[in-house]
């Protein structure tokens, strides 16, 4: 039975069409006792093509597609119209980062990151090293690919500034703001990004958002904790609105990045990040704490 909780079609964005097509496609061939591999066969696809629509990361949805699918799912009526009418709104509408000229500068694997996070009703965020990128400052971004991408020509880091401050919007939606719990290292308050005059306003940008948006909560994690659960390096889990779309891990490293939905990995990683929020300071303390790094620069 499909979930209540699945948008209107003239008011759904790509983004959540593409999510509920793969949570629904999934359900479906479960349902029907389809392995993949049999699907894939009987349909004459390469299997990374069911695997792409399972896991949202096309950035459109052919509708025959889909209804290729439901026949050999015995999908209802309903069923077939609903994931047809998803699929046509990924054909006819786009989101920001499909823009042209803006979508070259990201990865696919980014793409799928960006569709879930513009949907997600609440984010769970771990980072070791930078500042994450939804309280980043344009100043702070440009300086991390000026320093850590060399090469990049000049309107490329511009495009990158572009991308990491328009995704920012998800904070300061009217309706639906997106509820946002990051936890940093010490060490990105520390760590010196671009110059001293960058880090004291990006830090005071962090400072501020934590102070006057109720739906931003920031915690740092002290040197003095020592050894704790953050330690393998940062990670991000995504919960969503709609009961049947469980939450979602996203990992990011410099060899690859993807999402995780297997159940014992996003209990992995929620289980870590309520560790940390128990051992780290409070949201007043650890505002104190970004305050009074602000100052040393």
């Amino acid at each position: 039975m499909f979930d209540s909780a699945m948008p209107a079609l003239e008011s759904a964005t790509p983004a959540l069409c593409r999510l509920q097509l793969s949570n629904e496609l999934r359900r479906l061939r479960l349902r029907a006792g389809r392995k993949g591999s049999e699907v894939c066969r009987a349909l004459t696809w390469p299997p990374s093509k069911l695997t792409r629509l399972e896991t949202g990361e096309n950035g459109t949805v052919e509708p025959a597609d889909v209804i290729a699918l439901c026949q050999i799912y015995d999908a209802t009526p309903t069923e077939r119209d609903t994931l047809i009418g998803y699929a046509k709104v990924t054909k006819t509408k786009k989101d920001w980062w499909q823009v042209q000229g803006i979508r070259d500068v990201i990865s696919p694997t980014f793409k799928a990151f960006l569709g879930l996070e513009a949907t997600a009703e609440e984010l769970e965020n771990y980072e070791s090293e930078y500042v994450p990128g939804l309280l980043q400052t344009d100043a702070y971004v440009r300086a991390i690919y000026e320093q850590a991408h060399t090469g990049l020509a000049a309107e490329q880091i511009e495009k990158q500034v572009s991308v990491r401050i328009t995704r920012q919007d998800v904070l300061h939606r009217e309706t639906g703001a997106l509820k946002y719990t990051a936890i940093v290292n010490e060490a990105v308050l520390r760590r010196k990004v671009g110059s001293a005059q960058v880090m004291k306003e990006q830090l005071l940008h962090m400072a501020d958002l934590a102070s006057s948006k109720p739906n931003v909560k920031i915690q740092v994690v002290p040197f003095t904790l020592g050894v704790h659960p953050g330690m393998n390096g940062a990670f991000a889990v995504l919960k969503f609105k709609a009961v049947a779309l469980k939450p979602i891990v996203y990992l990011e490293n410099l060899a690859s990045a993807g999402v995780s939905r297997r159940e014992d990995d996003v209990k992995r990683y929620r289980d870590a990040f309520s560790d940390l929020q128990a051992l780290a300071p409070g949201y007043k303390e650890s505002l104190s704490m970004i305050y009074a790094a602000s100052k040393e620069f």
